[in-house]
């Protein structure tokens, strides 16, 4: 089945769907993205992703070009030419096209971009048996410099992060902020739960202010569990009776080892696994329904 990719108001089939090398989404990775996740022919959570698209925009100074409506419209539209009942989304703002200089006033217009498809980030095999992940030596970015709460084009902090990962043999890292304390993974948010509480390390410790990250605080205190945002340490996770990150491509996994030391009895944790239950449910009543193009 063909992809169709939605640019500037146009659908262009994969192979022609094309952008210029002038612009500075490719040349400097100036721009913003989100990722969107549709569940039983519904856009899940998509005024929050759209509100997210554009405050990162607005931090960065860069408009759209579109309304927060015309972005919505986008969104499902790709998905109704893509006949996406589960998939994945991913709509991109660049600053568009401009000069091999740095000026971003010189790029006369915003480019736009929307995918959608169908994506797997983990092996099945790791939400049934959990993750075994290390930390690395790489720091989530400064607030001051790039703060993490931007969904910025440019990723390479967080791909920096995952090379490291992947070279020490685990699919997954923990990042830490400058100050030592625990940011995120490379492209999720993480949780540690101890006697009943679910910790999470706050925004301003160099976390992505993530949509399915609030889905979950939202789903535990519906289950009666304490939620603590805040600073929180590698000690912190070392002696959690359970672990686990979220994301909106990932959802919900396990993770059952950080640094070589067992979690708990060293198998996903039992509120864990409910919390997934309660996320699956969820996901198949909420969302905006993708239309039937004519």
């Amino acid at each position: 089945m063909s992809s169709w990719i939605y640019i500037d108001g146009t659908f262009y089939d994969k192979e022609n769907a094309k952008i210029s090398v002038f612009d500075h989404g490719f040349l400097y990775g100036d721009g913003v993205f989100e990722g969107v996740r549709a569940y039983h022919g519904r856009v899940f959570k998509l005024d929050e992703h759209v509100d997210r698209l554009f405050d990162s925009a607005k931090v960065i100074a860069l408009d759209p070009g579109v309304s927060k409506e015309e972005m919505k419209q986008i969104i499902l539209n790709t998905c109704a030419k893509n006949k996406i009942h589960d998939g994945y989304i991913r709509p991109v703002v660049s600053r568009g096209v401009g000069d091999l200089g740095l000026n971003p006033y010189l790029c006369k217009k915003a480019t736009i971009v929307c995918i959608a498809g169908t994506i797997q980030l983990y092996p099945e095999r790791y939400y049934q048996e959990g993750l075994k992940i290390v930390t690395v030596a790489t720091h989530r970015n400064f607030n001051e410099s790039l703060n993490p709460r931007i969904k910025s084009l440019n990723y390479l902090n967080n791909i920096m992060a995952k090379i490291e990962g992947m070279q020490a043999g685990a699919p997954e890292a923990l990042m830490l902020n400058p100050a030592g304390m625990v940011a995120e993974c490379t492209g999720d948010n993480v949780f540690a739960i101890r006697k009943n509480v679910l910790y999470t390390p706050d925004v301003h410790s160099g976390s992505l202010d993530g949509i399915t990250r609030r889905c979950v605080m939202d789903l535990a205190k519906a289950r009666g569990l304490q939620v603590v945002e805040g600073p929180m340490s590698r000690f912190d996770f070392w002696v959690a009776d359970e672990f686990f990150l979220t994301g909106t491509a990932a959802e919900i996994v396990p993770v059952v080892e950080l640094d070589k030391r067992p979690i708990g009895d060293g198998l996903p944790g039992v509120i864990t696994k409910q919390l997934i239950a309660d996320f699956k449910a969820f996901v198949k009543e909420e969302g905006t329904p993708i239309p039937t193009l004519v």
